[in-house]
């Protein structure tokens, strides 16, 4: 969409802090929001390190009444259905969800079920229909939100879930990655699971893994780049993925520091914010082809999503610059790579510079250097891909047939 065609843009996002430390306010938030009984919602290695929660415990004073560091990255219906069930025995009126994408995704299912009377018949209801929505006359448990990864899954009013009732529940490649087997995959959309408040601490992302940092880091990179070719893009779109692709580019060498650059960390933190600012409205969400290849994997692989875009985004960017422009000026103007040369050298620059992004995340540049990963799930992986709803969104004029999936897939090998 340009300028002059007119553009609607309707995002609202909670009160964003980023900055080290900053996660001492969280009790003055709170206040603010007028809330007093918090549970702290997180994973199970997350919500027993000490130098995550610890910080958080203290910023929430006497307003923590439970925790549930309960959250798996199966992220089952029956989860979040447990988590409510705490939070209703200890009266709670907030969710402060700690961690990465699994644990906000389990905060904001939590919350879609307690907008509903019955929670368990809800919860029963979205397996036999696979639909999970929030209640038209009830209100969502709110959220605030200490992202500790760089997905971008943090400003959004989405979540998906395994649609099972089994919290053991474990979807290994063996069992449900070619043949399909295992509990369906479900989601849930509405703005009022927005979260409420974002804290981007930059002291609590030290404690995150460095492989855990760098391939959540491609994720949310990649974000800042399906939103600038996205149908739905505004020109409020266009001017935060580009400023925000800017400052990750300059900030995601510090990840692999040790230790990592304050004033990078805090760029990094920033594009992070910026490139998923409105990524999710009302108008529909903004990410695209890259993120249906990722979802491929996602359902039956052990393995990171931000990794397999990684792999495949240079080769899906050469796919779809093969079919249309994509507006390759504007992205090539965010990455800082040359324009000049015509549309095919600037293709070029722009698929070199994401490759170089990933190669200086020290990610894997091969789907056959990815443990778990088989040429033979090919066909099925690009039915997956093909059926992905983000596949809908894709750029005008960019409908790729499974075969040409595979095909993209094979070139990945």
């Amino acid at each position: 969409m340009t300028p002059t065609e007119g553009f609607t843009f309707d995002f609202r996002p909670g009160a964003i802090r980023v900055g080290a430390g900053c996660v001492a306010r969280l009790g003055d938030e709170l206040d603010r929001l007028g809330y007093d009984r918090a549970m702290l919602v997180s994973g199970r290695t997350v919500g027993r390190t000490d130098a995550v929660v610890d910080p958080i415990r203290e910023g929430l004073g006497d307003r923590l009444v439970a925790e549930f560091p309960e959250t798996t990255p199966e992220k089952t219906l029956g989860t979040a259905l447990d988590g409510l069930e705490t939070a209703r025995d200890h009266d709670v009126d907030v969710a402060v969800a700690v961690g990465g994408g699994s644990t906000l995704d389990v905060a904001k299912v939590l919350g879609a079920l307690s907008s509903h009377d019955d929670a368990r018949a809800t919860a029963e209801r979205a397996i036999e229909t696979g639909d999970l929505s929030v209640s038209d006359g009830g209100e969502p448990l709110p959220i605030v939100a200490v992202p500790t990864t760089l997905a971008g899954a943090d400003l959004s009013d989405l979540a998906g879930v395994t649609l099972t009732l089994d919290r053991g529940t474990e979807l290994d490649g063996a069992d449900a990655g070619s043949s399909g087997e295992g509990p369906p995959s479900g989601g849930v959309s509405d703005p009022r699971l927005m979260p409420e408040a974002l804290f981007y601490d930059s002291d609590l992302y030290r404690t995150t893994p460095t492989s855990v940092l760098t391939a959540s880091a491609m994720n949310g990179f990649d974000k800042g780049i399906e939103a600038l070719y996205s149908p739905l893009a505004t020109p409020i779109t266009d001017g935060t993925a580009a400023r925000g692709l800017r400052l990750l580019r300059s900030g995601l060498g510090t990840l692999r520091a040790e230790p990592m650059n304050e004033a990078r960390l805090r760029e990094v933190l920033s594009g992070i914010v910026a490139v998923q600012y409105g990524l999710a409205g009302r108008e529909g969400y903004r990410a695209s082809i890259i993120h249906a290849f990722g979802h491929g994997f996602s359902h039956g692989y052990d393995v990171h999503q931000g990794t397999i875009h990684g792999v495949v985004a240079p080769h899906v960017l050469r796919y779809l610059f093969s079919e249309i422009d994509g507006r390759r000026d504007l992205l090539a103007e965010a990455l800082g790579v040359d324009a000049t040369g015509g549309p095919e050298a600037t293709a070029g620059a722009v698929i070199q510079a994401v490759a170089g992004v990933r190669d200086d995340l020290g990610l894997p540049n091969r789907l056959r250097d990815i443990d778990g990963v088989d040429q033979s799930d090919f066909p099925d992986v690009a039915a997956a891909i093909h059926d992905d709803d983000l596949l809908a969104v894709a750029p005008d004029g960019l409908d790729p047939t499974p075969e040409a999936i595979v095909a993209i897939l094979e070139r990945a090998w």
